[in-house]
């Protein structure tokens, strides 16, 4: 995940250089995760039928490859564009495969908090995003910081699962997915996913806007991912301590971080640092939770199942930033802000939609199972 928010927290140093504006820097992630959202599904396929351990690897390299493409070669926005790109399904392999790993491989009592872990990786994308801009950009360059990003890159690659566990599908395990609620909880992640991603691609620049430092603005999304990256963790802990309302919980923290997006468009530092507390802590420390939840009650097909999920995640990712970039350049950040509150919100509710079709489904499943 960290071309994409790198991308994000060093658009002032990037756009200087290249040339383009909020919208352009919205179209680019919009186009990321519009390629992430379509190669989902067969990435789901791919990486159940020929295991976690190749296609990590495969992931890992083609990140390190095109971040440094994006170091030497980008000279144009469109190259930036077509580099950043070659990213997207990296991310989709990377996920799906880190699931499938997952699933596999962790006792079911510790299942919850490692997800928390793994989907901590977001926010520590967006951590090393943030201090990338005073100690990286501002000092010797942003094209140096996709060069250390590559190095980064290259040392995860040492941490991939040997060996293949994949398997092919049955239509017996594709049968038992409950597909349609699976389908309005996609819906609602993507939702918010899309008001989420734009908060980590723009905070830095809606915070520049406002006349914050380009430093302090960074260092702001630096605090945000790290309380992120905690509430993630704690909440994989606490899910190991329930016996079910994984969904729901979910859904409370859609809405409670709705709140804290609102106040991003309230003016004052005070309010740019509470909305982001919330913003990170509530409305976007709910990926791995859900996933957890999902794998639970999928373990037959944990990738091919999460891929479902995952389809309206990254349509959200590809839907958020487009919109938001330009709301963002035709009216104001603000408004953006607002929009994306309001979305945040809608996810909440649909998120309960979905619970509630999951319940039933449940419910008709086991009426029709044999005694």
């Amino acid at each position: 995940m960290l071309p994409v928010f790198l991308t994000g927290a060093l658009t002032v140093q990037i756009s200087a250089e290249l040339g383009f504006d909020p919208a352009g820097l919205g179209l680019v992630v919009a186009l990321y995760f519009g390629i992430s959202a379509v190669a989902s599904l067969p990435c789901g396929w791919l990486v159940e039928r020929y295991g976690a351990g190749p296609t990590s690897r495969i992931a890992v390299l083609g990140t390190a490859c095109a971040m440094s493409a994006i170091a030497v070669f980008a000279r144009s926005y469109p190259a930036l564009v077509a580099m950043l790109l070659c990213c997207a399904w990296c991310n989709v392999l990377g996920q799906l495969s880190s699931n499938l790993t997952l699933a596999r491989h962790v006792p079911t009592s510790r299942l919850g908090l490692s997800f928390g872990v793994k989907q901590a990786a977001i926010p520590i994308a967006t951590l090393l995003s943030g201090a990338a801009v005073p100690a990286i950009a501002l000092t010797i360059g942003w094209r140096w910081a996709y060069l250390i990003a590559t190095g980064l890159a290259l040392g995860a690659l040492l941490l991939t699962p040997r060996g293949s566990d994949g398997r092919q599908r049955t239509s017996a395990a594709r049968g038992e997915r409950a597909t349609a609620a699976l389908s309005v909880i996609g819906l609602a992640a993507g939702f918010g996913a899309g008001a989420a991603t734009a908060l980590g691609i723009f905070l830095v620049a809606a915070a520049v806007d406002r006349g914050i430092e380009a430093g302090l603005a960074g260092l702001t999304l630096t605090m945000g991912s790290v309380v992120g990256l905690t509430l993630r963790l704690v909440n994989g802990w606490l899910a190991d301590r329930r016996s079910g309302g994984h969904i729901a919980v979910v859904a409370g923290s859609l809405v409670l971080g709705a709140a804290g997006v609102v106040l991003l468009a309230v003016p004052g530092t005070f309010a740019l640092v509470t909305g982001t507390v919330l913003a990170f802590g509530l409305g976007w420390s709910w990926p791995g939770l859900l996933q957890f939840a999902v794998v639970r009650l999928n373990p037959e097909a944990p990738a091919a199942a999460t891929s479902i999920v995952q389809v309206g995640v990254y349509g959200g990712g590809f839907v958020g930033p487009i919109a938001f970039g330009f709301i963002a350049a035709h009216a104001s950040f603000p408004v953006a802000w607002l929009v994306s509150g309001a979305a945040m919100l809608l996810a909440g509710v649909l998120m309960v939609v979905g619970r509630r079709m999951l319940i039933a489904h449940r419910s008709t499943a086991a009426q029709l199972a044999p005694s």
